[in-house]
């Protein structure tokens, strides 16, 4: 078994998963753990869960969080808030064609790290020559893609819900206009597209169900057996493994299980093993 719980840097943020350790601790209270490149404040937000099996690379929780460490979290949010809002004013003043899209202060090394995207290289030397004079601290630039921006800026997606890769998503994994066509989905950018505009993340967590169901499935126009008579196979209900038949006799469309109308009875078998 191992002990997890989840925190949050900021409320409503993205969560982060850690182990208790030998500490007891429940939903509210203040906690140090290592996230990015440094030790943060952040609050618990999900209580401590047993779960089965073992997790490699869970990080346990520091220490809970004493009045300096909050007091410390929260001149570091003050000094990364105006920061950011000189870095932006001295990127429009100089007209460059870069957008700043976060910024993170590391207090102990005395560094800024700004994040920011653009169409193409920017040439910002002096850009950061001037930060650096004028906050006093080492100053880099990252210049991140349009699905990091999204992570960093957060949002909602089509579906209401806070943005995937802004709550819970650790790494962008590759996803196709295929999964899409697999999943019968329009393809209209306006509705596979997320806040990032590209495709969204989502399209591939069903896209397995997809492929396992359509191979053993009969394919559009089959002729099969059903327990109303004869008839062609016309859809699919994937998350209900059901197909819909067009019955030969009546023209009228029932849905049957798959295991039902499978295309063969050894291909059910072997995928459910009944």
């Amino acid at each position: 078994m191992t002990r997890v719980l989840a925190v949050a840097l900021e409320r409503y943020g993205r969560l982060h998963y850690f182990s208790p350790g030998e500490l007891e601790v429940k939903v509210g209270d203040k906690v140090l753990v290592v996230v990015g490149e440094a030790s943060e404040v952040a609050e618990v937000v999900w209580p401590v869960q047993e779960l089965p099996g073992e997790m490699p690379g869970l990080q346990a929780i520091q220490a809970l969080a004493t009045e300096a460490d909050v007091a410390r979290a929260s001149r570091v949010r003050r000094r990364r808030g105006e920061a950011a809002a000189v870095a932006r004013a001295a990127i429009r003043a100089r007209e460059l064609p870069m957008k700043l899209c976060g910024a993170e202060f590391l207090e102990d090394r005395g560094r800024f790290l700004f994040y920011f995207t653009a169409e193409n290289r920017v040439d910002f030397r002096d850009l950061l020559r001037d930060l650096s004079s004028e906050l006093g601290a080492r100053v880099e630039f990252r210049q991140i893609g349009a699905r990091d921006e999204a992570k960093l800026q957060g949002g909602l997606g089509p579906c209401g819900r806070d943005l995937c890769c802004a709550n819970f998503l650790k790494d962008f994994e590759p996803v196709s206009i295929r999964m899409a066509k697999d999943q019968g989905l329009p393809l209209n950018p306006l509705k596979i597209s997320g806040a990032c505009g590209r495709l969204m993340c989502c399209l591939k967590y069903e896209h397995s169900l997809y492929q396992d169901f359509k191979a053993v499935a009969p394919d559009m126009g089959t002729q099969v057996s059903t327990a109303e008579g004869p008839g062609v196979v016309v859809d699919y209900q994937v998350p209900a493994e059901r197909v819909v038949v067009q019955l030969a006799e009546s023209g009228r469309q029932c849905t049957c299980p798959l295991r039902d109308v499978a295309r063969s009875r050894e291909a059910y078998e072997q995928r459910y093993g009944c």
